[in-house]
This record gives C-alpha cells, sequence and structure tokens, in this order.
C-alpha cells in the first residue's frame, strides 16, 4: 500500500484487494437495532505533541545533580541570612518575634526539602534554639506586663 500526501491510500501493487462476504472490501461489525455507528477518530497529533512538551518540561524541573545543589545551596543561603539578622538582633538586644518566625519558617521549608540526616541535626538545633529564644521574648514580654499591671 503506498500513502502519498495527505491523501488516501492506493495500491502499488498488482496484487488485488481482499473483498469481504458483502464484496465491499470494508470490514463492518453488525450494530444493534437501535445503536448509531461510532464516530470515526481524529488526527492524534495535537496531543502527541501536548504529551512531548510535558515530558520535556518535566526532565527541565526535575533538574540534575548541579541544578538540585544550586537549589540547596540557594535555600541554605536564604538560612544564613535570616540566622545572621537574628543573631546581630540578639547582639543589640532588639530581637522581635517576626524575625524567630522568619527563622523558623525557613527551617521548616528547607526540612521538607532535605533527606541528609547530618543536615536534619543542624535543623533541629535551630529551631531548638529559636524556641528557647521565643521562650525567653514570652517569659519577658509577660514579665513586662505583670509589673504594669502591679505598678497600677
Amino acid at each position: 500500500m503506498k500513502v502519498t500526501g495527505s491523501g488516501s491510500a492506493g495500491s502499488t501493487s498488482g496484487a488485488g484487494r481482499a473483498k469481504g462476504a458483502s464484496g465491499g472490501g470494508v470490514f463492518q461489525i453488525p450494530t444493534a437495532s437501535g445503536a448509531a455507528p461510532a464516530a470515526a477518530a481524529g488526527p492524534a497529533a495535537a496531543v502527541a505533541s501536548v504529551g512531548g512538551l510535558s515530558a520535556l518540561l518535566a526532565l527541565q524541573e526535575a533538574g540534575g545533580p548541579l541544578e538540585r545543589r544550586r537549589r540547596a545551596v540557594s535555600r541554605a543561603g536564604r538560612i544564613l541570612d535570616v540566622l545572621d539578622e537574628v543573631k546581630l538582633a540578639l547582639i543589640s538586644g532588639e530581637l522581635s518575634l517576626g524575625q524567630l518566625e522568619r527563622l523558623t519558617r525557613a527551617v521548616r521549608e528547607e526540612r521538607a526539602a532535605t533527606e541528609d540526616a547530618a543536615l536534619e541535626g543542624v535543623l533541629n538545633e535551630i529551631e531548638t534554639r529559636a524556641a528557647v529564644e521565643l521562650a525567653k521574648l514570652e517569659m519577658a514580654r509577660n514579665a513586662g506586663l505583670r509589673e504594669a499591671v502591679e505598678s497600677r
């Protein structure tokens, strides 16, 4: 059989076509009395190109080891920036709840993206220290409120 362009298929050799029992050369399945014949299937070229595009995007998103390392370094840099901010605020005596909450949020986000046991240990230490500092701030705030109430 020879396919030329987008036209119909034609015969390339002298061999004849096999004819069905009806002699029409087209195979048909008898349908039930009330059933309508199925619609012809359209071309699947658009579906194949969308599938190929989504596969390509998935490959780019997954990235290789260098891409994963770059992202890990970026996340670590963000945590170190927040830690520096908290350190400077502790030294100056101006640590706020917002800074500690930002630190715990950054640690929580990093914990979701890591599978390294050593890094988990470091994150646990940072999280514990942030919880201690939060408790200190709350104790100081409560002491200040108590003093304000007692002085009235």
